[in-house]
């Protein structure tokens, strides 16, 4: 059955579905990153920070459930985090792609300006939709990103001042505005989270529920991770990280930001009576949660980690997907942390050696992506267990590693589907070199 048949037939999705969705974004940020991606200079801390994300999304996809306890901590640090981290990448590598352009030769009209933008997201909007109708269990955010990707033009033309502002804003701006327009669309108390699918787009009612998914009510939505997009392009204009200083100032601010997202959430559920007031809520409008063991837990569970509209106290959590104001913030904090503590190791020979598997599995990420998804819709489908994380990780650190290896003085060093994207938007004509 898939996601948006579950929901309709009142069942909660599988907690392996739902955290699923987060990662998906690996690929996308991987086929907006800079020409020179692939793990070289400036952007090998970057590209670090993407193979780390991968290898959460395969923790999550495909290892136990998290526990906090032992081990368990692994899984429960890349819950929820993995796919702001790659949404937050992706507006980050965004900015160093537009940086590397020489200005003289950016295209100019309509068409040659545009063209690479619009085949990009529709290329993410067929492979999103595509790996979604496979149902491999997880829930694909490919056709979002086509979105974010859209949404994000008329911000590059931002001055930083501005475009900061906007990104500070945003953080709060676009879960209100997903808590307030909610109920306007009929979701309320539960029914968010999903994603679109192939069938979805066979009638116009379907496109219309598509529509409302992209922007509103799915899994990733624009109005709640948007605002990552936002942020990583605000970070990458202010923060140029081939400076030591720079990126050591990254990881102190991430940090700080960080613990003022987490933190004030724990204060506000903990300390000043939220989770109180949030299980009364769930007494009136969710009550056959109150059995589970942690009721709080179990409604955003069946939400796909969206908030309900029932009570203003659901904006003051941090748990994962739950697209909050201090979850958005937190995990903005993790991700500009990971940033600057990657540019600051591969300044280093020994730090980027160490660096270098994941520098080159995050080149190939989009690559990575769409072949695990695939995976998972045969032979591993259902898999949860330790062994099947070690599996998958290993296998796409080994083959990503013999890819580049092998290809390491071609184009196809960026990786298959890179290599295949780039091609499709490379620019026509006769200032068209190839790479």
């Amino acid at each position: 059955m898939s996601a948006r048949g579950e929901a309709a037939a009142g069942n909660p999705e599988p907690q392996k579905v739902r955290s699923g969705n987060a990662d998906q974004g690996a690929a996308a940020g991987s086929a907006n990153a800079a020409p020179e991606a692939a793990g070289s200079g400036r952007l090998a801390g970057v590209d670090a920070v993407r193979g780390l994300a991968v290898l959460g999304m395969f923790a999550v996809h495909v290892g136990p459930s998290p526990q906090p306890e032992g081990a368990g901590y692994v899984l429960v640090a890349a819950d929820g985090r993995a796919p702001a981290l790659f949404t937050l990448l992706a507006g980050f590598s965004l900015v160093l792609a537009q940086r590397g352009l020489d200005p003289a030769a950016r295209p100019a009209g309509w068409t040659a300006r545009y063209r690479p933008l619009l085949i990009r997201c529709a290329v993410m909007a067929v492979l999103g939709v595509f790996l979604a109708s496979l149902w491999p269990g997880i829930l694909v955010i490919l056709a979002f990103f086509a979105v974010y990707f859209l949404a994000a033009e008329p911000f590059t033309r931002l001055s930083t001042p501005v475009l900061t502002a906007v990104a500070g804003v945003s953080v709060v701006a676009g879960p209100l505005l997903s808590f307030l327009l909610g109920p306007v669309f009929g979701y309320e108390a539960s029914g968010r989270g999903l994603v679109p699918e192939a069938a979805d787009l066979t009638s116009w009612s379907g496109l219309g529920t598509v529509l409302c998914e992209l922007l509103l009510t799915g899994a990733y939505p624009l109005a709640t991770y948007f605002p990552y997009i936002l942020a990583g392009m605000a970070l990458a204009r202010v923060c140029d990280i081939r400076e030591r200083s720079t990126a050591l100032r990254m990881a102190v601010w991430g940090t700080a930001a960080a613990v003022a997202g987490y933190g004030s959430a724990w204060l506000a559920t903990h300390v000043f009576g939220a989770r109180e007031r949030l299980l009364a809520s769930i007494a009136v409008h969710h009550p056959d949660a109150l059995t589970a063991a942690d009721p709080v837990r179990e409604v955003l569970r069946r939400q796909y980690g969206a908030v309900p509209s029932t009570s203003w106290d659901w904006l003051l959590v941090a748990d994962p997907y739950s697209q909050t104001p201090p979850e958005t913030l937190g995990n903005a904090g993790v991700g500009c942390a990971l940033i600057g503590l990657c540019a600051l190791a591969a300044r280093h020979r020994l730090g980027a050696r160490l660096l270098r598997p994941f520098t080159v599995l995050g080149a190939m990420a989009l690559s990575a992506y769409v072949i695990h998804a695939l995976v998972l819709a045969g032979p591993a489908h259902g898999a949860a267990s330790w062994s099947a994380w070690l599996g998958f990780s290993t296998a796409a650190l080994a083959l990503t590693w013999a890819w580049q290896r092998t290809y390491a003085d071609t184009p196809l060093r960026r990786g298959p589907l890179e290599h295949a994207l780039r091609l499709a938007t490379r620019p026509r004509g006769r200032g068209a070199a190839a790479r």
